[in-house]
């Protein structure tokens, strides 16, 4: 179980590689990668910014991977998170999650999804084509998809 939080892109193959080998206990991976869209809500976007505290957010994405770990049965699991400015393509995020079987692992990489898009401690900023910007508000679905795991998500 691990979570690192990164400037630089990521190489989502090697990760995974590097979490399943010499592994003969794992029989499924799943991997969510995230990428900067060129659009946000109609308008062409030119960047998006994540700023964010790097204490504190690793603390935070540290324990909601241990909460995954403890409400699924998984051999293991890996979130990377960049953050600075990104251009439109490039990787945000990534999750990886490992388990004997597939449904642990497919539940554990939307857990941890629902939580990052809703409640990860990230500020972003969208910065337009025609030189604008605004911050990103959280969006009502996206704490819609997390409250399906309202049991899961407790503090400690």
């Amino acid at each position: 179980m691990a979570v690192r939080l990164q400037r630089e892109a990521f190489d989502a193959a090697a990760e995974v590689s590097a979490l399943t080998a010499g592994r003969t206990d794992i029989g499924s991976v799943v991997t969510f990668t995230g990428l900067v869209r060129g659009e946000a809500d109609g308008r062409a976007l030119t960047s998006l910014t994540l700023e964010h505290y790097p204490d504190m957010t690793q603390a935070e994405l540290a324990r909601i991977d241990r909460e995954a770990s403890a409400r699924f049965a998984l051999a293991g699991s890996l979130v990377v998170h960049r953050y600075g400015e990104l251009e439109p393509g490039e990787p945000i995020v990534l999750v990886v999650t490992a388990s004997q079987h597939r449904q642990d692992a497919f539940e554990a990489a939307e857990f941890l999804m629902d939580y990052l898009k809703s409640k990860a401690p990230f500020w972003k900023k969208e910065r337009y084509a025609d030189g604008s910007e605004s911050w990103v508000d959280a969006r009502e679905s996206d704490g819609a998809a997390l409250a399906r795991w309202s049991a899961a998500v407790t503090e400690e």
